[in-house]
């Protein structure tokens, strides 16, 4: 009777190691296409001397939100004027305490907010957690209430559950891309795998198309973005016009700015670098990249700085002049982290450090 305690003892204690890593072990296998062209283009490129944006540097240390358990405002202090406001303190820490406090990038497709959080013991890999903001809306949360939403069991905290959706784990790398694809209404980012911070594995690009039910990978593509003697190993931001063009931005120097158009397939990517070169870029980090509907400019994201551009301007050989670019300058010292935007225009912040999600003022800046 002795031995057979022990063995029921043995397995009990198995399945509740089983149950306990299910939400950490990485996804089933999905498919990776080996891309055999080279995926870039490069044309003779011209400087755009953009002089009114200013170059933000990266706090050395980045601040909590100042108001932890509530609302908080972050306002411009130069340029385009935009005011952005709490609209949801994310929940921390999430379902079953699990480390949902290092948020890298978020999309939306009107109705659902897509949050990718790669917790940094984690190492290039993280999950992705719905919000449907329908949900949370018809219930008039506070943002205090969604934030302890694991964390309390009164009857609001309760509630918010049927609006949070989780994904499982897999390899996402340093995960600032989560984009949403306005005209096939899919969901990609780039699996950017990184040694150390800015290092990345290996030469290669991979995209990833991300299925909206499951919130996990269907596929991956694998492809050089090579052209002659120019070479990138990939991006680390992306977003997408409403004709399906996806686009990224990097910095080949401290100050300078390339801008990379392009399309993506299920088998296929070819992107093409664009002729103008911003000679003055925003920040010193490339934190995000957001395409406005309403307005049809793209947003370059750095930490306390966004500067925006007309995609219209970068066809063909580009007609971008300084004119055509806005600025605008924040003094929170806060991580900005994601930019997405509604079909009509309106903007969602996500920020770090007491991460949460606000909602701008405006739907043109």
């Amino acid at each position: 009777m002795l031995a057979v305690k022990k063995l029921n003892w043995w397995l009990v204690l198995l399945v509740a190691l089983g149950l306990g890593l299910t939400n950490s072990t990485t996804v089933q296998a999905y498919h990776t296409y080996h891309q055999k062209s080279a995926a870039l283009s490069v044309g003779k490129r011209r400087m755009v001397n953009d002089s009114h944006v200013h170059y933000v540097k990266a706090p050395h240390t980045y601040r909590h939100a100042k108001n932890r358990h509530g609302r908080n405002t972050i306002a411009r202090s130069r340029g385009a004027a935009i005011t952005f406001k709490t609209k949801y303190l994310l929940p921390l820490p999430g379902y079953h305490n699990q480390a949902w406090g290092n948020p890298q990038s978020l999309a939306t497709n009107g109705r659902y907010l897509y949050v990718l959080y790669t917790p940094t013991a984690w190492h290039n890999r993280g999950r992705i957690v719905r919000y449907d903001m329908h949900k949370l809306n018809k219930l008039g949360l506070t943002p205090r209430q969604l934030q302890t939403a694991y964390t309390s069991n009164a009857k609001a905290q309760l509630a918010s559950h049927a609006a949070v959706k989780i994904g499982k784990p897999f390899e996402t790398g340093h995960g600032q891309s989560l984009a949403y694809n306005w005209k096939n209404h899919h969901l990609y980012m780039w699996c950017d795998r990184e040694k150390s911070a800015a290092t990345p594995v290996n030469q290669y690009g991979y995209i990833k198309q991300i299925k909206a039910k499951s919130l996990t990978p269907r596929y991956q593509i694998r492809f050089r973005l090579k052209h002659k003697g120019f070479a990138a190993p990939g991006g680390h931001v992306l977003t997408f016009d409403k004709q399906g063009r996806a686009y990224f931005w990097s910095r080949p120097t401290t100050h300078t700015v390339y801008i990379y158009r392009g399309h993506i397939s299920r088998h296929h990517v070819k992107f093409h670098l664009t002729h103008q070169v911003l000679k003055h870029g925003p920040g010193t980090h490339v934190q995000s990249m957001g395409y406005n509907p309403h307005t049809k400019r793209v947003y370059l994201v750095a930490d306390d700085s966004i500067a925006s551009l007309p995609v219209s301007k970068l066809a063909g050989k580009g007609h971008l002049t300084k004119h055509n670019v806005k600025w605008t300058k924040f003094s929170s010292k806060r991580e900005f982290e994601g930019l997405t935007f509604t079909k009509s225009g309106h903007a969602y912040l996500l920020c770090n450090h007491n991460p949460e999600v606000l909602r701008g003022n405006k739907i043109s800046w």
